[in-house]
């Protein structure tokens, strides 16, 4: 499968997931608001999933995936799924006692994890015991994230990427059907997102049934353990657990600074970064998942050259996305969070703050697509040690940012320095990849990016221009009816979408021919 048909298989579906995201926050926010309750779910929902990164997506997936393709090349399917085999045998023994640990032990997890919420009683029990009903939701997702990654191997990328609306439209759910029934909106949305691990994986065995792989668990994990492979997994696994940890811990540190800045701080910026994820997970992750098979095969068969026009193309692909989309969340932020959380319990005011910090990571979104696409170029070479070291350096920059900006501007310095911190981890990866002789921008590439730049700052252009006609003619346009608000809105993205086109066009960053030709297949 070609890498823009397998990105665009996986991020047209993560579109649709990131579109039922949003109707869940836009739920989350209607019954939650952006207080203490809010705040406490936030950490809630946080807590498996900064874990979820060293056991899931991040380290052992990065270290599965390219050995489980290039087995698939070299041994055959039977050996590939006997290795894979064994492999979620020990991952669900590990991860299993992390969980009985973390239940045991939740007050003082959340102690560190949320500081602020010392000094409040209430806010603090409530946060231990949603904590507890949304931890055994790391067990259920690193499951799904191996399922996926051997679908990913097999180039099953449309169930992997529609299993997180299963998650969604369970939250939403929950908070109709449960909440009656729980002592809080918030205790019948936790236990939503425990029920939706459950309903993921048996979705993606349905698929696996079909693609007849069949994974059984082996009890004997000491003899598993003995095993070289086993071995040479873990051996790459380890760095990676490292690298994840550390950016783990820059959001852990981003939470527990957040929490003291005061009430509602902790949501407005969750409410950002759920903006900004809607470009980064339908581009970013689409992109980092889809490359990471190919460049793996390819790199075992010795296409060098195939590897690196594939590494053209998904960095091209990535900002091509990334930039016009950047663009308009800063030209439009506060309309936007508007449209979409102002409802409900959430005010005015939490708009404006919210607005402020998807403006903040908005500068920074091309650089994390970006990175996202470099990154796999390093795991299907085996190299999962050069990613760590990258990562303590973001580590280390985005805590001396985050000291620096948010005595003056709270959460919003926050969400700068991990924008600053996205533009330092860049750097590195262009570095790396240049020194080591395994890819470099091409004078076709900027020049390509030029273009694209110049072309999404017009779109911007465009987009402030409307919004300066409308203050003018519609002064209330903003605080208006929501359906005004949406149509306008509607109109105006439209409007710039196609001038955007129109202008890809002229300058040839877009071929519509491909385009049309891969439609036409997939008809």
């Amino acid at each position: 499968m070609s890498l823009l048909k397998s990105v665009a298989t996986f991020g047209g579906l993560t579109l649709v997931s990131r579109i039922t995201g949003f109707l869940r926050d836009m739920v989350l926010a209607n019954f939650l608001g952006a207080g203490a309750v809010a705040d406490a779910f936030v950490v809630a929902f946080k807590l498996p999933n900064l874990f979820r990164s060293l056991f899931a997506e991040g380290a052992f997936t990065s270290a599965f995936v390219p050995l489980f393709s290039q087995k698939l090349v070299s041994d055959g399917k039977k050996k590939s799924l006997f290795f894979a085999a064994q492999a979620i045998s020990v991952l669900i023994a590990i991860i299993g006692l992390l969980v009985v640990l973390f239940e045991v032990f939740m007050p003082f997890i959340v102690d560190i994890l949320a500081p602020g919420f010392i000094g409040e009683p209430k806010k603090m029990e409530l946060a231990v015991q949603l904590c507890r009903i949304t931890f055994p939701f790391l067990l259920l997702i690193s499951v799904v994230s191996f399922q996926g990654g051997i679908l990913n191997s097999f180039d099953k990328f449309a169930a992997p990427a529609t299993a997180p609306v299963i998650l969604n439209l369970t939250m939403i759910a929950s908070a109709f059907c449960f909440t009656p029934f729980m002592p809080s909106s918030a205790h019948g949305i936790a236990l939503g997102i425990t029920l939706a691990g459950v309903l993921e994986i048996l979705w993606l065995h349905h698929f696996l049934r079909k693609t007849d792989v069949r994974i059984p668990l082996y009890l004997h994990i000491c003899k598993i353990m003995r095993n070289p492979e086993i071995h040479t997994l873990f051996k790459r696994i380890a760095p990676g657990v490292v690298g994840a940890g550390i950016y783990q811990i820059n959001m852990a540190v981003d939470t527990i600074l957040v929490s003291l800045v005061g009430t509602g701080a902790i949501s407005w910026l969750y409410y950002a970064n759920r903006l900004q994820q809607l470009p980064l997970g339908v581009v970013g992750a689409a992109i980092s998942v889809a490359l990471l098979p190919i460049l793996s095969k390819q790199l075992k068969a010795n296409q060098i050259a195939e590897a690196r026009a594939t590494q053209d193309k998904a960095v091209e692909y990535g900002f091509m996305m990334a930039m016009p989309a950047a663009v308009m969340l800063i030209a439009m932020a506060e309309p936007v969070v508007c449209l979409l959380f102002e409802h409900g319990k959430f005010l005015s005011a939490d708009s404006f703050k919210t607005s402020y910090a998807v403006i903040a990571y908005s500068v920074g979104l091309p650089c994390y697509v970006m990175t996202k696409a470099l990154m796999p170029n390093f795991f299907a070479r085996g190299d999962t040690v050069t990613p760590v070291k990258y990562s303590a350096v973001v580590f280390a920059v985005n805590l001396t940012f985050n000291l620096l900006l948010m005595q003056k501007f709270g959460h919003v310095g926050i969400a700068t320095a991990t924008t600053i911190a996205a533009f330092v981890s860049l750097g590195q990866y262009l570095h790396g990849l240049k020194k080591r002789g395994y890819w470099k921008f091409s004078t076709t590439l900027k020049w390509k990016f030029a273009k694209i730049s110049f072309v999404s700052v017009m779109a911007g252009c465009l987009l402030v221009c409307m919004r300066i006609g409308l203050n003018t003619y519609m002064p209330q346009w903003e605080t208006d009816s929501k359906l005004i608000l949406l149509l306008l809105l509607g109109i105006m993205f439209v409007i710039t979408l196609a001038f955007l086109l129109i202008l890809a066009r002229i300058f040839g960053i877009i071929d519509f021919a491909i385009i049309a030709n891969l439609i036409r297949r997939k008809r």
